[in-house]
């Protein structure tokens, strides 16, 4: 058990959607917590609750029974101080990539010289110098999914909510990517929760990967990843990388 004050907890964690047949379980009872500036990873198989069990710790969800608590007080809808990004970069196409990422410091009436800085700051912490002004017609996908991260960032959130971000790259730019992700974390040192069906790149991004159940999804495993940081990509081919995620498959399956 830490000793820090977790920033995030959730507690017997259930939801039933209701449909035709007498509704759907898609979590049921699923207890953690995370502490401040901790990477976790949740992993499962396809309909076992990830997607849901995110959108509850951002509030956009409320959970049929038990509760989300973020910094100590229960989450009763979307907090500004969470960041959340999500498969599809879902960018203003009309606006270009410094406009875009200014966008939440518009809406929250932030002055302008801030936005401005702000959002320059962002697109060098995401390596974007030289497309602030293109638009995301012009940005490949991993250059976009760029974008979303620093918007979701550029207000300083403590949490960073993250649904399959690279889901729908190709296997070079995805690795590419988590690489990236890496760093950005490393210089940011903010608290993420990453779902994703990649088991290579929740072992290699996290302190910890949670493994859901089949649905309903119940956590499978909570697992502690212990491998030294900084990463790369050569931690992948160790013994160490390798028998931790055959754990995390055999618990999926």
């Amino acid at each position: 058990m830490s000793a820090v004050r977790p920033l995030l907890s959730a507690r017997e964690l259930s939801v039933w959607f209701p449909n035709g047949n007498g509704g759907l379980h898609a979590v049921d009872r699923v207890s953690f917590d995370v502490d401040p500036q901790e990477f976790v990873a949740i992993v499962g198989p396809s309909g076992s609750g990830k997607t849901t069990l995110l959108r509850l710790l951002a509030g956009l969800l409320r959970p049929t029974q038990g509760e989300v608590r973020l910094e100590g007080e229960t989450l009763l809808q979307p907090r500004r101080r969470t960041g959340f990004v999500f498969q599809q970069a879902n960018l203003m196409p009309w606006r270009t990539v410094l406009r875009n990422i200014e966008l939440p410091l518009e809406l929250e009436g932030q002055p302008r010289a801030i936005v401005r800085q702000r959002a320059v700051d962002m697109v060098s912490l995401v390596g974007l110098e030289g497309f602030s002004a293109s638009f995301p017609r012009d940005l490949s996908g991993g250059m976009a999914q760029r974008v979303a991260i620093a918007r979701a960032l550029v207000h300083d959130p403590d949490l960073l909510l993250l649904d399959e971000p690279f889901g729908s790259l190709d296997a070079l730019t995805r690795e590419r990517m988590a690489t990236e992700l890496m760093r950005i974390w490393e210089a940011r040192q903010v608290t993420v929760v990453l779902v994703t069906h990649s088991i290579s790149e929740a072992v290699l991004l996290s302190d910890r990967v949670m493994v859901l159940s089949s649905r309903p999804g119940r956590l499978a495993l909570d697992l502690p990843i212990a491998l030294p940081r900084p990463r790369s990509l050569a931690v992948t081919h160790t013994p160490e990388f390798g028998d931790l995620a055959r754990r995390v498959r055999e618990a999926i399956q």
